[in-house]
């Protein structure tokens, strides 16, 4: 079946996303050059019903970049919840920023520019247990990530992944460029990782659920 196919089928069967997501999709578009970087209808309505699912107070995010994940998972807290989302590119604030505006949850939403490890540690300083991590930023990084993450995690709490599956290049043999490599490494690291319970959804490029013990 050809993935656009399932993309128009699943759409067309699922509830109706707010119009800010469209918005989201269009500025993304018409502003950068990587589109294929926006999370998708699917994978953002996932993120908003396990946030509201399991009940996220505090939720954080690795990789705004147009805020369409950002938004969702916002949508998903309570009143009170909160996210911390973390980007390096800040030449994007604006969109993120109209996204989140549109959206109305801004009074929800912290965006931290710079380099996200830097950020995690600053963070680490304040600690407050998050209930929810959703790692979409750079792949060679995957490993770092996680481990700079799971002490901020609560028992319990989830985290997500996603790209787990690249395209198809995680199993490729061919395949040995440095991203590919590293999320091979991230997949091998955490399926052995005693501490938490994982395993890859194939919902768009591959989204692995991770729950610390």
């Amino acid at each position: 079946m050809e993935e656009a196919v399932l993309y128009n089928y699943i759409a067309q069967h699922s509830s109706a996303r707010p119009e800010v997501f469209e918005w989201i999709r269009r500025q993304t578009f018409l502003r950068t050059n990587h589109i294929r970087m926006l999370s998708g209808e699917p994978q953002g309505a996932f993120l908003t019903m396990l946030t509201r699912a399991m009940g996220v107070r505090r939720a954080i995010e690795l990789g705004t970049f147009t805020g369409y994940a950002s938004v969702s998972i916002a949508l998903g807290l309570p009143p009170e919840g909160h996210l911390d989302t973390l980007e390096r590119n800040d030449e994007l604030e604006d969109i993120i920023r109209g996204a989140l505006e549109r959206a109305s949850v801004e009074d929800k939403v912290s965006v931290h520019f710079g380099n996200a490890l830097d950020t995690l540690a600053a963070l680490s300083a304040t600690f407050q247990p998050y209930d929810l991590a959703y790692i979409d930023a750079d792949k060679r990084e995957y490993c770092a990530y996680f481990e700079a993450l799971l002490p901020l995690m609560r028992p319990g709490a989830v985290i997500l992944a996603d790209n787990t599956l690249w395209d198809g290049k995680v199993f490729d043999e061919l395949c040995h460029d440095a991203q590919t490599g590293e999320i091979r490494r991230f997949n091998d690291m955490v399926c052995k990782d005693r501490r938490v319970e994982a395993f890859i959804l194939p919902i768009r490029d591959g989204l692995t659920v991770i729950t610390k013990k």
